[in-house]
């Protein structure tokens, strides 16, 4: 909203209260003044670049309000769409010209109020209302997880139906993602590539806390001519913090609830040649049954390395095949050797414990192993193994700023009241 205050009437009013004495209240009411009226229908002195009638105007022009004739100024435009937000923009010194310095959104209505001023300093007013077209290109985008309890390791996920390529569009696209927790965090989006999106906090989400995820991008101009559609918010919970952490060299793993050991197991990991990746990886899904074959991984079958095994009360931490499961083949190797081919194996009656205990969400780290370090992408929830600055790179409105919570963020994460 503009305003310029025309001093010359403010004056004059002050000049009357000194010669005129109580007659001077004709400056709010007295007859014949002309700020004394109802203001006139400046209909004919103002100009619109919107369409008339059942004609749409394209969203993708900037709105602009003109001053006709000469003997007429804007002092005053507001634009609003019919949920109430505000379209930014700007007037000319002298009140000729406003025009709009913010995109209109696509498939909107919009209501335009105009404030005038005449030479005599008459106000006069004009509203109207007109609609944008709807968009062309319609980028939507899939929240993810599904709504549910999760571990404090779950990262947000949004899968954007189009590439994304640019900083300018993909900072519009972080802005229309809203991300709410109860309790409060600090956190940020990171671009994992053109069309995904993870968010996470600078440490694991609280227990037991409350998370809502929801968009303003419908209607928005995103890119060239590429608006953002309608989007489904999510909700989702946590419940409480679960860690697993399985230690190649002890071969023994630790699990804590809420940072307290509640149970060690015995485990072997991946021996030479098959190192379980080191490093943080979340819970992906849990199958009570699996049949695992070396040649989905890559072993030729009849070689020494070949196997085709029945595997019960499997919890899955990697997309490429790592599990927490019941091997009860190597029992006797659990807690002094590593002889498998990568996963976690421990006895039928612990894996059985840890699959009840743990949920799609919760962490397990793997520490001194000889393997490669987990992907933070692409291979499951790597997403931990980025420290925070390198997390915060990834951000088209964060990134390459300083480390703390800036107004953005603050703005993007609110406590619930």
């Amino acid at each position: 909203m503009n305003h310029t205050p025309r001093f010359r009437t403010v004056l004059g009013c002050t000049l009357l209260v000194l010669s005129l004495g109580a007659t001077a209240t004709g400056c709010g009411g007295s007859d014949g003044h002309p700020l004394s009226g109802k203001p006139y229908d400046a209909a004919d002195q103002v100009s619109l670049n919107a369409p008339k009638g059942d004609a749409k105007a394209n969203p993708d022009k900037p709105l602009e309000i003109v001053a006709k004739g000469g003997d007429a100024r804007i002092t005053d435009v507001t634009v609003t769409d019919a949920s109430g937000h505000h379209l930014a923009g700007e007037l000319a010194a002298d009140g000729a010209r406003w025009h709009s310095t913010a995109p209109l959104a696509a498939g909107a209505r919009y209501t335009v109020k105009v404030a005038t001023e005449d030479d005599d300093g008459a106000p006069g007013s004009r509203t109207l209302d007109f609609e944008t077209s709807p968009m062309k290109r319609n980028l939507s985008v899939k929240l993810g997880p599904k709504a549910g309890k999760y571990g404090v390791g779950q990262p947000v996920t949004a899968e954007l139906s189009a590439p994304v390529k640019e900083k300018e569009a993909r900072a519009v696209v972080e802005r229309g993602l809203k991300v709410r927790s109860s309790p409060a965090v600090e956190g940020t989006w990171h671009w994992v590539d053109d069309k995904t999106l993870h968010f996470r906090p600078r440490e694991f989400w609280p227990a037991n806390a409350s998370i809502e995820v929801s968009s303003t991008l419908d209607g928005i101009k995103v890119g060239n001519k590429l608006y953002g559609g309608p989007v489904k918010p999510l909700k989702i919970t946590t419940g409480d913090r679960l860690e697993a952490i399985a230690d190649a060299g002890t071969h023994h793993m630790t699990v804590l609830r809420n940072g307290e050991e509640i149970k060690t197991i015995p485990v072997t990991t991946g021996k030479p040649g098959f190192s379980t990746r080191n490093g943080i990886k979340v819970v992906l899904e849990k199958q009570a049954f699996v049949r695992m074959r070396g040649t989905s991984v890559g072993i030729a079958a009849g070689s020494s390395e070949s196997y085709d095994l029945p595997v019960h009360f499997a919890t899955r931490v990697t997309w490429s095949g790592e599990y927490v499961h019941a091997a009860p083949w190597s029992v006797g190797s659990q807690g002094s050797a590593n002889v498998s081919h990568g996963c976690v194996g421990m006895s039928t009656d612990n894996a059985e414990w840890f699959f009840d205990a743990v949920r799609e969400g919760d962490i397990v780290k793997v520490v001194n192993s000889e393997g490669e370090d987990m992907d933070p992408f692409g291979n499951g929830f790597g997403d931990w193994n980025l420290d925070w600055n390198e997390w915060r790179q990834g951000s088209a409105l964060v990134g390459g700023t300083k480390d703390g919570r800036g107004p953005v963020e603050a703005a993007r994460l609110r406590p619930h009241v």
